[in-house]
């Protein structure tokens, strides 16, 4: 799970900070493949999914699973998420940064910078015997006294020898229905999704990309983490995000 895990915060490091006013997406993408065929890392969402490139890049009003594309020029202020999930040695990790590329002259860090604190407070919040939906109410409080939403269908999971497991949802809300607890031990990937103005999340006609049903922004940030019995172990770490 370390190796898995370095080889995809070290690719999300070195995409995010490559990425560049005037560039395509499908370049940046192309960037992160390489890396990751260097480290000898499958991409998790084309080998599960049969996803249209190897990293998903949402910008702007995207909210996830945007697709890397020719068209798709990168522009100063722009709002970029990069998702990067991959399988090295049979085990699967998963993270994701939002940020604004160079000057915020759309006013988008507010928002980048609740999504990160949020997060951090989450993972550092997390313990075996933790109920999942005290993790989410924690997140939504954490969001509303910055005077943003949460997205309520996009969850953060378990992972593993898969990229999906068990718990497989993860929300960013106190979810009554859920009386399931962290697992001293098991590994999660914890997700934020911090929003402007929607709280759902709704497929485009492409059938990947996701915007808010509200229209608005969104921000994510994601670490694959060891749950214990103290503070978690954040495998992810080496993306930077909390830099």
């Amino acid at each position: 799970m370390q190796k898995a895990s370095e080889a995809v915060a070290y690719t999300l490091k070195e995409m995010s900070d490559y990425a560049r006013p005037g560039m395509t997406t499908k370049q940046l993408d192309d960037y992160g493949a390489q890396i990751l065929a260097d480290l000898g890392a499958r991409s998790a969402p084309y080998v599960t999914y049969g996803f249209p490139g190897w990293t998903c890049i949402s910008v702007n009003n995207e909210f996830c699973h945007g697709i890397p594309s020719d068209s798709r020029i990168l522009q100063e202020g722009d709002l970029v998420n990069i998702d990067v999930s991959a399988e090295l040695h049979g085990f699967w990790s998963d993270n994701g940064s939002s940020f604004v590329l160079g000057e915020d002259i759309h006013h988008h860090q507010h928002l980048v910078a609740a999504s990160k604190q949020i997060l951090h407070k989450a993972i550092y919040s997390i313990k075996g015997g933790v109920r999942l939906s005290d993790i989410g109410q924690l997140m939504e409080t954490e969001a509303k006294k910055r005077g943003y939403k949460v997205i309520r269908n996009l969850t953060g999971h378990g992972i593993g020898r898969g990229l999906h497991e068990e718990p497989h949802e993860i929300a960013n809300y106190r979810d009554r229905y859920n009386l399931t607890r962290f697992r001293k031990n098991s590994v999660v990937a914890i997700e934020t999704f911090i929003s402007t103005t929607s709280t759902y999340a709704e497929t485009l006609k492409d059938g990947w990309t996701m915007v808010g049903n509200k229209g608005g922004f969104m921000a994510q940030h994601e670490h694959t983490i060891v749950v214990t019995d103290g503070e978690p172990i954040v495998l992810t770490e080496r993306n930077g995000v909390w830099n």
